[in-house]
């Protein structure tokens, strides 16, 4: 696109001063950018006037339009943000600073005196790229939207960049991007995200379910506007003005409803979906009435989204019913006002004028966003952050009550600490257990929505450092997370580093790696002494695992695990399975159904063990009712392991070898040999696990110890 077509789809309520600002920020970028190309050979300033245009086409503020074609100057060009702040104005210089990447990273998270890298991964850089948008979204929103704007351009034009990129880019957008859309109600961004990444990360499927829906999209459209008549009919009957249309279908959710409810093509495609438009919200009600009247609705599947709008702010009825030809039809009831936000989200509530009526619906979507991220100024590492964006913005939500009636917001599968602190920081500090809908239940249980939570709490204390241990599972929320540290950062500094000192003792030691040593692990993370290290574990700041991703870098022969699979008799296991659209989630073979490699399979999301894969044809998996649980996964890469000897010691009790044998099971870990021996009731196992790495190693000694009367599990050294 050049500078005439932006121009002819900005508003046309712009005065000419305002147009001749977006000429100035064209010939500014055009310049700037000159001698750059795009991959396709264009000239990169036809980049800028496109993300400009999609800004316009959601109707953006000028300052945010004129940011859009000045968005990647002060990244890739000469010109500085005291350029554009003396040329454009503070407001423009504060929005392309918010989507300017940083050029220089840490290592690790920022601490005083820490050695820093001066060439950072292009996976860091991202993240930390992602990490600085967010953080300026909180003060400002519009900064995410031109974000997003560049994305969708530049997902427009991925086939002109290598093979291997486009697969990462498009699973970024998956997993980053359109949910971070459809947190803003930017319904048209987050489909264009989705189907265009779709394309990259499954090309067979896509190809697939592209052609199936090309083939009968002539058919479908004229049934669909014949019922679109037929609905406004009996509609204008009733006495309702009402615009009844189908509603688009697209790949990427037909793909996801195939895998989630287990059923083909045709199960999805076939389902007949109308949005109706009326005038005002009780005619939305009196349009269900009709519509239910002349045709049975279906139980179960009405939906009223607006008494009870979704927590991005989403406002509809939905509803089913039995069509003439005797096959459902999906509706949607909105009015214009709804079908707007639904369609544009936070975009809908742009404002052009200094002075304007204050929207109080879009501050509400501002506070909501702020209030989600609350911790997002208190974590430095770029890849905590997205991971944390990633549980606490971008996951579903969990809606509980507390003992008063208050319904409280959590991201799914938080659990009663994660409640205790959003509720109040002293109730976390103070939480020792908890009763969900008047039963006691675990610290680590997940609270389902609907639950009704009461905290129990000593008179004094603090929070455990347990909690903080991400293998437990005790904390999901960062909100949570960033509470507790902060507690524990405020205790005296010694105290902190004793704690530090044994933890990171008890781990190493734990792992066999006693022979490591501290001050080397300190200057390979950056700790120019070894008490900042050890303060930094003792408080929270910095987890474990890093620490040992930090040993694993430097030397693999300090793991004691061979450098090739033939030096130790490596296994390949089963287990190499990968989840479309998920990363880092476990998985175990179904032992009903045994998939192997080869299999078409399908993976269900268990309640806090990851997913269980089942072969397609599995009995047990066609009978499940939940279909929303079920997951499309592959057979990836298959994982190499080592044998690897544990002993665990333990006060002998009944069950006890089949909740170690099922935990490890549980985990992907097959074992080759066990041997129990009990002496005066204590027990001792000695197993040799398959494991890939030390971070799994570490995953799954913590969570051995976590059992009941387990007292210590370790790695055995040879010899």
């Amino acid at each position: 696109m050049k500078l005439d077509g932006l121009l002819r789809i900005l508003p046309d309520d712009l005065i000419p001063a305002d147009r001749e600002l977006v000429r100035r920020a064209y010939a500014a970028a055009e310049k700037a950018h000159e001698g750059q190309t795009r991959a396709s050979g264009e000239p990169y300033v036809t980049h800028c006037v496109a993300v400009a245009a999609i800004l316009a086409e959601l109707n953006a503020p000028l300052p945010v339009i004129v940011a859009g074609l000045l968005h990647d100057t002060v990244e890739d060009t000469p010109l500085t943000l005291d350029d554009l702040r003396s040329q454009f104005g503070a407001e423009v210089a504060a929005l392309v600073d918010g989507v300017t990447k940083l050029t220089h990273l840490p290592r690790v998270s920022a601490h005083d005196g820490r050695a820093k890298r001066s060439r950072p991964s292009k996976s860091e850089l991202a993240k930390e790229t992602l990490r600085k948008t967010f953080l300026a979204m909180g003060d400002d929103v519009r900064v995410v939207v031109i974000k997003l704007a560049d994305r969708v351009h530049n997902m427009r034009t991925l086939a002109h960049l290598p093979a291997e990129k486009r697969e990462r880019i498009a699973r970024e957008t998956l997993e980053i991007f359109a949910p971070l859309a459809n947190r803003l109600g930017l319904w048209q961004m987050k489909w264009e995200l989705e189907d265009r990444s779709f394309r990259y990360v499954d090309p067979e499927k896509f190809k697939e379910i592209a052609d199936r829906v090309a083939t009968r999209r002539v058919d479908r459209e004229q049934e669909l506007e014949t019922i679109g008549r037929r609905l406004t009919k009996v509609l204008e009957e009733g006495g309702l003005k009402a615009e009844a249309s189908g509603r688009p279908k697209h790949l990427y959710s037909i793909y996801r409803k195939m895998q989630r409810k287990g059923v083909p093509f045709e199960g999805v495609y076939d389902v007949r979906g109308v949005r109706v438009i009326v005038g005002t919200e009780s005619e939305c009600y009196l349009a269900l009435g009709i519509i239910h009247a002349h045709w049975k609705p279906v139980p179960g599947t009405f939906d009223d989204y607006i008494a009870t709008p979704k927590d991005n702010f989403y406002q509809s009825l939905h509803t089913a019913v039995i069509y003439d030809d005797g096959r459902t039809l999906e509706v949607q009831i909105r009015t214009p006002e709804m079908h707007e936000n639904a369609e544009l989200g936070i975009a809908a509530h742009w404002r052009y004028k200094e002075g304007r009526k204050r929207d109080e619906a879009f501050e509400q979507r501002v506070t909501w966003l702020r209030r989600l991220m609350e911790w997002r100024q208190d974590v430095e590492d770029a890849g905590d952050f997205v991971d944390a964006m990633k549980s606490d913005v971008f996951e579903d939500r969990a809606y509980v009550f507390t003992p008063k009636g208050d319904i409280i917001d959590l991201p799914a599968s938080s659990t009663p600490i994660d409640f205790a602190y959003h509720v109040h920081t002293d109730i976390g500090h103070r939480c020792r257990g908890a009763k969900v809908n008047g039963k006691l239940v675990s610290l680590d249980y997940q609270l389902q929505t609907g639950d009704s939570v009461e905290i129990l709490t000593a008179k004094r204390g603090g929070p455990s450092r347990d909690w903080l241990n991400p293998t437990l599972e005790m904390v999901r929320s960062e909100r949570a997370r960033t509470k507790i540290r902060q507690w524990f950062k405020r205790q005296n500094r010694e105290q902190n580093i004793s704690h530090g000192r044994t933890l990171l003792d008890k781990e190493l030691r734990r792992l066999g790696l006693e022979s490591v040593s501290f001050e080397q692990v300190a200057r390979d993370l950056g700790f120019p002494v070894l008490d900042d290290l050890l303060a930094a574990v003792g408080c929270g700041d910095l987890h474990l695992g890093k620490v040992l991703t930090g040993i694993v870098e430097r030397d693999i022969e300090t793991l004691g695990l061979p450098e090739t699979a033939a030096a130790a008799g490596v296994r390949t296991t089963r287990d190499g399975v990968s989840i479309l659209g998920l990363s880092g989630v476990l998985t175990a073979m179904a032992r009903c159904c045994n998939p192997v490699p080869g299999d078409a399979i399908i993976g269900y999301i268990t309640r806090g063990r990851g997913a269980t894969i089942h072969r397609r044809d599995c009995p047990n998996a066609l009978r499940i009712k939940d279909r929303e649980r079920l997951v499309q996964v592959s057979w990836g890469k298959a994982r190499q392991t080592y044998p690897v000897s544990v002993r665990i010691q333990a006060y002998d009790r009944e069950g006890l070898m089949r909740d170690v044998s099922t935990l490890v099971a549980n985990e992907g870990i097959s074992m080759s040999s066990v041997n129990v021996a009990t002496k005066n009731s204590l027990a001792t196992f000695d197993l040799v696990m398959g494991i890939a790495d030390l971070s799994q190693l570490s995953r799954v000694l913590n969570r051995l110890e976590a059992l009941p009367n387990v007292l210590e599990a370790r790695r055995l050294r040879p010899g």
